[in-house]
């Protein structure tokens, strides 16, 4: 991405109150979307939403639906993003130098919490897919990493033995949509596809050191073909307890209470539960079933959190424009 655009977005966090990290992502943001309309999407991080919820309407009062000014301000504002929704909250329609803006503001504690962990699967997802990094103070690009190495591990848990290097972005892709409520109705049936397709040599450059580091541990081969690359991993057992054990603990956890655990012995001679597995496809069952709960219950908390907050008015106008995009891509 050239550094005038880059610039063109770093311009914006001056009109805001100080943030420790911002990304911009979506379809908007790159050179070939020909739908110069369409709105460019900020993550902020913040120390304490609350504070800065403070500070934002004391200078962009403008950006917050006027009913939730009067009814509590920032306190509403953060309380209703962390017991409503999944700690993010969502100003969208926010014009800057003729731009249409939308921006979520989360509390850094919660984002790091979300990409080491998936404690709510919500902008671990956004991260696992080409953004823009404008600001980094908390060296979160880095911390990513760990991100997209277990989004690499669990995309390969469900594809078969021999794929595409585009199927392995899809996978990677639909990972955070598996049980959004969105993809029903709201959402483009070729989102996906278009998310790949559109970016796929962004998705080649943040996933290449994992595919080189899982066909280094023999879990993958890959053979490239032109600019593309054809994959073929080893389904068996031990390849799945491999790959089981590059997803997040917590996720592992949840596994363990359904499949159950055995012991085995680490480098260290010591002791240590894991997964139990006895096959990779009710290990994948039970992998899809997490994802799918953890998706649907963030997005439809988040749903709820943006009617909230954005008013009905706001939020109406808002699913209208996303219906609209689902209506034409089934026309």
């Amino acid at each position: 991405m050239d550094l005038e655009r880059k610039l063109e977005y770093a311009n914006f966090l001056d009109t805001l109150p100080p943030v420790e990290f911002c990304s911009v992502y979506g379809s908007s943001i790159h050179s070939n979307n020909l739908n110069k309309t369409s709105m460019i999407d900020y993550i902020l991080g913040v120390a304490d939403p609350l504070q800065w919820h403070s500070e934002n309407l004391k200078i962009n009062r403008n950006h917050y639906a006027s009913w939730i000014l009067q009814l509590g301000g920032a306190r509403l504002i953060s309380g209703v993003a962390d017991h409503v929704g999944v700690g993010v909250h969502f100003n969208p329609y926010v014009s800057h130098n003729g731009l249409k803006l939308k921006y979520g503001v989360v509390r850094m504690h919660d984002l790091v919490q979300d990409i080491i962990g998936w404690e709510r699967f919500y902008l671990s997802g956004r991260l696992q897919k080409p953004v823009i990094s404008v600001l980094d103070n908390m060296k979160i690009k880095e911390l990513n990493s760990v991100n997209l190495r277990a989004a690499t591990a669990a995309a390969l848990l469900f594809l078969p033995s021999k794929f595409s290097e585009e199927e392995l972005y899809a996978q990677i892709s639909n990972l955070s949509y598996m049980g959004d409520l969105r993809m029903h109705f709201a959402e483009d049936k070729n989102k996906v596809k278009k998310i790949v397709h559109g970016q796929f040599m962004l998705f080649q450059a943040m996933y290449d050191p994992f595919i080189k580091e899982f066909a280094a541990s023999n879990l993958l081969q890959v053979y490239s073909l032109d600019d593309k690359a054809s994959m073929i991993q080893d389904s068996g057992l031990s390849s799945t307890r491999s790959l089981v054990s590059h997803l997040p603990r917590p996720i592992q956890f949840q596994m363990s209470i359904k499949l159950g655990e055995d012991k085995v012995f680490n480098k260290s001679g010591q002791a240590v539960s894991v997964v139990a597995i006895r096959r990779r496809e009710e290990c994948v069952d039970c992998l899809q079933k997490i994802l799918r709960r953890k998706v649907m219950l963030s997005s439809a908390r988040q749903a709820a959190a943006g009617l909230l907050t954005a008013g009905a008015v706001g939020s109406l106008r808002y699913l209208g424009s996303k219906m609209h995009k689902a209506l034409q891509s089934w026309l």
